[in-house]
């Protein structure tokens, strides 16, 4: 059985030719026009000498362009370069580079910036551009448009054999540092994060046509994943859907009120999104005076690989009840890590708490597994099917990806504790964590109890230096419109829900928080925030009391 993730998009293809495959604003793709597309953008890479395993970068918002894109080089037998649309000149060098890139998709609003880009990355000779209504010109460097492209190339499907351990190169997106290409073999993120198992039992799909056999069957779900495709879990929810015959929702921008009216138009059933930063605008529009949604059909409400707060949680069920809400953790470098079924009435802050997957463990410093119920903190660790490593850097890959006891684990740097009944807490990145006083404090914690004040927007937490404790628990935080807490309010209302040492003592008051365009913390921003300018300050005699 071949695993490979352009055959299983195939089988569903020749399943169900004629139902929609995509929708972005008024247009529709069926997956019969999907398939004549994709073979199209595959020959003319090929014919223009791109060869096995060269690498292709997609530097598009969500849109049918780059889905016909992803389906294509998969195809062709290349590999796809996820490039995150906000980049400077510099950043896209670096990634041009470090990739080997030899061929660009790209929006035509983003021509400048390529153009400044070329003369350094000489190895890119091949760019198709996607109208999107701008004027800039990309004719200067050899740009061609992405629909002529297509017309000049054949529709057939007759391409080379393929493989379960063709490459699929997933960036991740550079927060803490340069981004790095984590190496997946097809079968291996198939079976971890494209769908190849049952989330909730472990078990695996039973072969490559068992998604195309279920899509005749069944009546189609429609997904709507809002994050940009340059996020990992993006495009997880697009090849699940492709595979299971399924309708995908795009819009390349996220306007919460947009978000309900195409749930309400496309009758969309699974709206997915990362955090409390998509969370927290939705939440508002649905409840803006004279908001009046269909929301019939929407049952499933999937949040991923971001801090989803409880009380957001809360007040998501009160105004949708009887959906189901999700919250999962994953990363790049392990894929899907455990998920759980939201209930009203958390009463845990910080971080996911999931009932991981049967190949994640917590492991402790000597790489024992921690007990449940111990208090010991450890790092989340992945076995079974992961990466190979990371593209070209053998350093971050021995750091990453190592051999315990005679098993080989992903080991992305994310901590945890094992809670008494089995369920795993997650507290955030080591690379973030504070320490103060000798006490380590994870910012998703302290993060997750400043945004329950009902007068918290958003907020980050980092850590800034101190002469007598090493670091200071400090705040970034973006006040809701028309509402002015102060740093006493936070201070009393943080103290009910955590532990005197983690509250923060200095705060930033900021009109916007920057997060990444998949919704992460940009927790470098914060730092710069906090270097450029004084802060409201807390003083306390002991930072590292619990008092």
């Amino acid at each position: 059985m071949a695993l490979n993730i352009a055959d299983l998009a195939e089988h569903a293809i020749d399943a169900v030719p004629d139902r929609v495959a995509l929708i972005c604003g008024d247009e529709k793709l069926t997956y019969g026009q999907l398939e004549e597309k994709a073979n199209r953008f595959a020959h003319y890479l090929l014919d223009q000498g791109v060869k096995k395993d060269d690498k292709i970068g997609l530097y598009c918002r969500n849109r049918i362009e780059i889905v016909i894109a992803m389906l294509g080089v998969v195809k062709a037998g290349a590999i796809a370069v996820n490039v995150n649309f906000r980049y400077v000149e510099s950043e896209l060098k670096y990634l041009f580079d470090n990739s080997d890139m030899v061929a660009l998709v790209h929006e035509r609003q983003y021509s400048d910036r390529v153009a400044n880009v070329l003369p350094d990355t000489p190895n890119v000779k091949t760019i198709l551009v996607v109208e999107d209504g701008s004027d800039a010109d990309f004719q200067r460097y050899g740009g061609v448009e992405f629909e002529t492209a297509l017309a000049s190339a054949s529709p057939e499907r007759d391409f080379g054999p393929r493989s379960a351990d063709d490459i699929y190169l997933l960036y991740t997106g550079g927060t803490t540092g340069f981004p790095k290409g984590v190496m997946w073999r097809h079968e291996d993120i198939y079976r971890v994060l494209f769908g190849g198992i049952d989330f909730a039992t472990g078990e695996y799909v039973k072969d490559e046509y068992d998604h195309a056999r279920q899509a005749v069957e069944k009546t189609p779900m429609v997904r709507y994943p809002i994050p940009p495709m340059i996020h990992g879990a993006t495009q997880s929810a697009t090849w699940q859907a492709l595979f299971a015959g399924d309708t995908v929702v795009l819009a390349p921008e996220f306007e919460p009120e947009d978000v309900w009216r195409t749930c309400e138009k496309h009758k969309v059933n699974l709206l997915f999104f990362t955090g409390d930063a998509m969370a927290r605008p939705l939440l508002d529009a649905l409840t803006a005076p004279g908001a009046n949604y269909d929301l019939s059909n929407l049952f499933l409400l999937a949040s991923t690989a971001a801090l989803f707060s409880p009380s957001l949680k809360d007040q998501l069920l009160e105004v949708l009840p009887n959906r189901i809400i999700t919250d999962s953790i994953g990363s790049s470098e392990t894929g899907f890590g455990g998920t759980s079924v939201v209930a009203k009435g958390q009463t845990h802050t910080g971080g996911p708490r999931v009932t991981i997957d049967k190949n994640v463990v917590v492991l402790d410093e000597n790489g024992n597994e921690v007990k449940p119920g111990s208090g010991v903190r450890g790092l989340i660790a992945k076995r079974g099917h992961i990466p190979l490593g990371y593209y070209k850097d053998e350093r971050k890959t021995a750091e990453t990806f190592k051999t315990i006891n005679g098993v080989r684990y992903a080991i992305p740097g994310d901590w945890a504790t094992v809670e008494a009944d089995g369920t795993v807490t997650m507290l955030g990145r080591g690379s973030q964590s504070i320490n103060s006083g000798g006490e380590k404090i994870y910012p998703e914690e302290v993060e997750g109890a400043l945004k329950g004040h009902p007068d918290v927007f958003d907020a980050l937490v980092v850590g800034v230096p101190d002469e007598r404790f090493g670091q200071l628990v400090a705040a970034v935080v973006q006040r809701r419109p028309g509402t002015n807490p102060t740093l006493a309010d936070l201070d009393s209302f943080v103290r009910r829900e955590i532990a005197g040492y983690k509250v923060p003592r200095k705060i930033w008051w900021v009109d916007h928080i920057q997060r990444t365009p998949a919704g992460k913390p940009d927790y470098r921003w914060a730092k710069d925030i906090t270097e450029q300018r004084p802060a409201d300050e807390v003083h306390a005699n002991h930072v590292g009391s619990s008092k």
